[in-house]
């Protein structure tokens, strides 16, 4: 009998350990929004598992609560501590938010089209036309395109078949790549209002990843979007098939380089992803115009970039979007890395992902209400 009880105390510490490091873990995963990466990016790295931890913790809370155990704390109050970063990746809107009286709505979509699968990838010749077929049937006023691609060739002017297709034809591009002084790769925003000033925010680093902003006339007011595109993980074919795979790796030495090598691209693009962040952070806070943000992040909400650019912003999935809200098509589809903010003086309805495998990111869509300035009055 007194082994019998040495045993399970055993047990009850390495439970208690175990508890703990997760405890520890979903803390800085929540703390990682406040973290800068370029001063710790572990955090950020941790952040990435933040669904998965807070379901580790509930889990232990459970457990604790069934064996009647103090320990239940500790697992219970990390999870009060970083439970407001659920409401930014699970949403229950069950209530229809007002809309404001004289408001006009304008309907934005935001989508990395993944260059309108130039090179196949879904593995349907047909993918670029069902895009254009999503942006008929959805009729948005103010698109964003990250991963925009054009060519002057047959078939694959994607510029022209735009501004011909749809109402949203107003357009500013910006290219980051132009080849054979034919093909050019990019950023876009389509516009079915007047584009009164178009301005690009430039990195200071060597970079394909840009954001610009255009200010649109809608009604009597000016409005800013910003379509952004940061810093990608840039992941090889072979990180995707060592992640999908690890032991497709023939030795351990394989599967540690393998390893270390997606770890190091991860710490380079979060350190990238601050720096950008910083940069059109402060672009935004000195607007003279309401807001409106689009793009792809390549971060979760609980991490840096998201916490930086939304700070002040409303997140139109949080506002009246449902369920999970992932917005990669990819290995990794738990994930929310695509986003649409805007200025509390607008309000949004109806937020959803068109879950199409159009690319390996959904295309996001929302419908902005603006509220109505009264014309100036004319003077006699």
């Amino acid at each position: 009998m007194p082994g019998k009880k040495v045993k399970r105390s055993f047990l009850f510490k390495v439970i208690v350990l175990l508890t703990m490091g997760a405890a520890v873990l979903l803390l800085i995963s929540h703390a990682a929004s406040f973290i800068n990466p370029a001063v710790f990016w572990p955090a950020s790295l941790i952040a990435l598992a933040y669904p998965i931890l807070l379901l580790v913790n509930l889990l232990f809370v459970l457990y604790w609560l069934l064996v009647k155990s103090r320990a239940l704390f500790i697992s219970l109050l990390a999870v009060l501590v970083s439970f407001d970063n659920l409401q930014t990746q699970i949403q229950l809107n069950l209530f229809q938010t007002e809309v404001p009286a004289k408001s006009e709505k304008v309907r934005v979509l935001s989508f990395n089209a993944r260059l309108f699968d130039l090179y196949e990838w879904t593995g349907n010749p047909k993918t670029r036309d069902k895009i254009f077929k999503v942006l008929q049937e959805e009729l948005p006023d103010i698109i964003c395109f990250q991963e925009f691609y054009t060519s002057s060739k047959p078939n694959r002017n994607n510029l022209d078949t735009l501004v011909q297709l749809q109402r949203a034809n107003n357009h500013h591009v910006a290219y980051t790549e132009t080849l054979r002084g034919t093909d050019h790769w990019g950023i876009a925003t389509f516009s079915k209002y007047p584009i009164l000033k178009k301005g690009n925010i430039l990195f200071n680093e060597e970079t394909n990843n840009l954001c610009i902003y255009s200010d649109l006339k809608i009604g009597q007011d000016t409005v800013r979007v910003y379509n952004v595109h940061f810093q990608s993980n840039r992941f090889k074919r072979e990180d995707y098939e060592f992640l999908g795979n690890p032991n497709a790796q023939p030795t351990r030495d394989d599967k540690i380089a393998a390893s270390r090598n997606i770890i190091r691209r991860l710490q380079v693009g979060a350190v990238k992803r601050a720096r950008q962040v910083e940069v059109v952070a402060r672009h935004i806070q000195g607007s003279p115009y309401p807001v409106i943000v689009c793009g792809d992040f390549n971060d979760p909400p609980a991490s840096f970039t998201y916490n930086k650019i939304s700070k002040g912003l409303e997140d139109a999935f949080v506002e009246s979007g449902w369920g999970l809200g992932n917005t990669f098509n990819g290995l990794f589809s738990i994930l929310r890395i695509d986003y649409l903010l805007h200025d509390p003086r607008l309000v949004g309805t109806g937020y959803r992902a068109i879950r199409q495998n159009l690319s390996d990111h959904y295309p996001i869509v929302t419908d902005l209400w603006l509220k109505q300035r009264s014309a100036p009055a004319e003077i006699d």
